[in-house]
């Protein structure tokens, strides 16, 4: 998403479950068995209404994205069928359909009169309606990825399509442990196919309206997709991974559906790369190099509704990006009082950052070894941070993780970092992903703060506890998911890593922790400056560079990010400050009365929420400590 995002569905679900959260919650709640749908005759609560609504959009959103299903480790009865032999409809008949659900949704949950819901029904009505708004908003442009979420406006980028996310969640996330799974594993396969020609269907549709990627995007997408088909089949990770993973399970012809899998590979599933890689070499001599969305029909307005969807609040681009510049000044003041403090008095603030993570010391060998290492130190901060929660609060998730390494097939346009949810019946743990392709992108003091931001305390510890929170429904606890929320705490987070004072003995992991910081009010700017201000590309890079003295090349893999996904690097900084905001409001309000452990508590066992909807909640909490 976010990013720990990685997810493969292109549904309704695809964007509301971007995070992913999962944990062991019995995933029954509010989800009765298929038969149970039919409306009762006699008149029911309008509690009950509205849970037997939310149980039929999340049937209808399982139905359409069969990978969420598998992701959370649910049961085909759970489920409502068969689904982990299919993929989702990434043609634009899916998006629409997709989009459809949300419509008839709204209209159901809007029709039960929101006076006779009890609190917390009531919080649920609005975080769905919420949700499933900004995904009818966004087809409104007719282009891109539309109907699940913020709109994004090219099918296929560097960062993400189908082939990219599905070989991922093929190795990672369908698990092969009988003969039917390993069945539905071939099937899949096939489905991926006909999953590439639907895309490709939408780049040339696309690209006929007038919609087509920067030329640097489609020239990081080529390269990873010419990378891929100029693989021998038995060497795709498509079928290594199943050859690995057949041959521990018992009673499988093993050879013949070995055979299957390269069969499958070489005449249905490299073909159809091909045909991506003509489609994109076909429109690429029409690319230009202006990296923001203004450029895109109606794209100023699609900017704003990208924003709002993953900030879930109404800043406007100009507002955003005084709050970067604004907080810029505030982290560069404490960054360069460190540096002066370790004898590092030359040059701008971001030189000197610079010359650290260049120092011998600061950096793992680029070998093997030296990224096994580098694993091993994050497995241990995990451990290290996990022993100190009880300290800030009183919940704590059951489901474990595990740190591991971006698989090398995709880490050239992959995120730095990013977090894969945990399976709902424990088969999976939570997974926080580090890009290992090069380690010198990586300095030792920079490490922890990625630690917390990616485990613990933040995405795996905050989407665990959502998980496992028996209080909300079940399209709420497992389902839906807010980027404004959710990197939020994740950048907040960061900050309650050092107040419980893991720096206290080390200033240089102290100086990581604000240049993460100074990294993501970077991102206000730049954002706001590609989509809104017209900035190009290398003005971007070259504005990361000199305010947060981050590699070049790093940087550049980040702003390329955001050219392709407009407004959802926003969201980290916007949702830390939302939540800092509540905090010192709960605090002037409530005096003595004020207990960290349980302001944490209340905003994490009530899921992910629009920031909207956060506000109030913490005056519900604020109101009820009071009275106590």
């Amino acid at each position: 998403m976010k990013a720990h995002w990685k997810y493969s569905a292109v549904s309704l679900s695809a964007l509301l479950a971007l995070a992913g959260c999962a944990g062991r919650h019995p995933v029954e709640t509010h989800l009765p068995a298929v038969q149970e749908q039919q409306r009762a005759v006699a008149p029911i609560s309008a509690d009950k209404t509205l849970n037997k609504e939310l149980d039929v959009l999340t049937r209808a959103i399982l139905r359409e994205s069969p990978e969420t299903a598998t992701s959370l480790g649910l049961s085909e009865e759970q489920a409502g069928g068969r689904f982990n032999n299919r993929l989702s409809d990434y043609s634009a008949s899916g998006l629409n359909r997709a989009a459809e659900i949300a419509r008839t949704a709204v209209a159901a949950l809007k029709a039960i009169p929101t006076g006779e819901l009890s609190h917390q029904d009531g919080v649920s009505q609005r975080v769905v309606t919420t949700a499933l708004g900004y995904s009818i908003e966004g087809t409104n442009f007719g282009y891109g990825t539309y109907g699940n979420g913020a709109v994004q406006p090219y099918v296929v980028t560097q960062l993400g399509g189908a082939f990219t996310a599905v070989p991922d969640f093929l190795d990672s996330q369908h698990q092969i442990n009988s003969v039917q799974s390993a069945a539905d594993y071939l099937d899949r396969l096939k489905e991926f196919a006909r999953v590439l020609d639907q895309e490709t269907s939408r780049i040339e549709t696309d690209a006929a309206g007038g919609v087509i990627p920067p030329d640097f995007v489609i020239d990081g997408a080529l390269k990873q997709l010419r990378d891929f088909a100029a693989k021998k089949p038995q060497d795709t990770v498509l079928v290594s991974s199943f050859v690995r993973r057949a041959k521990e399970v018992t009673g499988l012809d093993h050879a013949g559906m070995n055979d299957q899998a390269l069969v499958i590979t070489r005449d249905m599933v490299l073909p159809a790369y091909r045909r991506q890689i003509a489609a994109l070499e076909a429109i690429r001599p029409r690319a230009v190099h202006d990296a923001g969305v203004w450029r895109l029909p109606n794209g100023d307005a699609l900017y704003r509704a990208a924003l709002k969807a993953w900030n879930t609040t109404d800043l406007t681009p100009d507002e955003i990006h005084a709050l970067g510049l604004k907080l810029i000044d505030q982290l560069t003041i404490e960054m360069d009082a460190i540096l002066d403090a370790r004898g590092l008095t030359k040059g701008s603030v971001a030189e000197r950052i610079q010359k650290l993570s260049e120092d011998k010391s600061q950096i793992y060998p680029n070998t093997d070894a030296g990224k096994q290492l580098l694993l091993s130190d994050l497995n241990r901060q995990v451990q290290a941070i996990e022993a100190r929660m009880p300290e800030v609060f009183g919940v704590s998730p059951k489901a474990k993780l595990e740190v591991k390494r971006v698989p090398p097939y995709i880490e050239a346009g992959a995120p730095g970092g990013y977090y894969q949810s945990a399976a709902l019946d424990g088969s999976r743990p939570g997974a926080y992903y580090i890009n290992l392709r090069d380690t010198a992108e990586w300095p030792k003091f920079t490490l922890p703060t990625l630690t917390y931001h990616e485990g613990v305390p933040g995405h795996h510890w905050q989407g665990s506890v959502q998980q496992e929170s028996t209080g909300l429904p079940f399209i709420r606890s497992a389902i839906l998911w807010f980027s404004g929320y959710g990197e939020g705490w994740a950048l907040y987070s960061e900050q309650l890593a050092d107040e419980v004072g893991v720096y206290k003995n080390d200033p240089l992991g102290r100086l990581g922790y604000l240049q993460s910081m100074t990294f993501r009010a970077a991102r206000l700017v730049v954002d706001t400056g590609l989509h809104s201000k017209r900035w190009s590309r290398e003005k971007a890079i070259d504005y990361m560079v000199s305010v947060t003295g981050d590699q070049r090349s790093s940087v550049a893999t980040e702003v390329e990010r955001y050219s392709v996904w407009p407004g959802q690097a926003t969201a980290y900084m916007v949702g830390r400050e939302t939540i800092n905001r509540l905090r010192a409001k709960a605090q002037a309000a409530l005096g003595d009365k004020f207990d960290l452990r349980s302001f944490h508590d209340t905003l994490l066992t009530n899921g992910s929420v629009p920031l909207s909807v956060l506000d109030s909640i913490v005056d519900k909490w604020i109101e009820e400590r009071k009275a106590a």
